[in-house]
């Protein structure tokens, strides 16, 4: 697995793009360039407790939050995936990646958060998120500019 990181500076502060990040309402805007109807199931971002990541269609990834420092730091490990309803922690196909970790970190300088992302990452999905994952970062910047 490879580890890549994206940033984007962002005209707000830090409890703005937190509060962009993770509201049911915003988080579904700035991931929709993922999937179409893209959502979470979380029990308040609770550190340990599990996330199921969502499309539309229901299917997506299982989760847990492995730390949660409010309007500072948020950390998943991607444990395996759901399909029509099924978790999948088990199948060869997931353990090739699961224990990957996803990390947005906020560093607020002045009136402006820095806003950086570092995935744990596939030679399969390398591609795929380096093409939309700058697209939602700028998503995120926009819903906090514009609030």
């Amino acid at each position: 697995m490879e580890k890549i990181t994206l940033s984007v500076n962002i005209e707000a502060p830090k409890e703005k793009v937190w509060k962009i990040l993770w509201s049911d309402d915003t988080y579904r805007k700035w991931t929709a360039v993922f999937s179409e109807g893209s959502h979470v199931v979380t029990d308040n971002w609770k550190q340990d407790s599990k996330v199921l990541f969502l499309d539309g269609n229901g299917c997506g990834m299982v989760s847990r939050v492995a730390a949660n420092r409010p309007n500072e730091f948020m950390s998943f490990e991607h444990l395996g995936e759901v399909k029509d309803g099924a978790e999948d922690t088990t199948s060869e196909r997931v353990k090739q990646w699961s224990g990957s970790k996803e990390n947005y970190t906020l560093t607020e300088t002045g009136n402006n958060t820095l806003l950086q992302l570092d995935m744990d990452i596939t030679e399969d999905f390398k591609d795929y998120f380096l093409n939309t994952c700058p697209a939602a970062l700028q998503n995120v910047k926009q819903l906090a500019e514009a609030e």
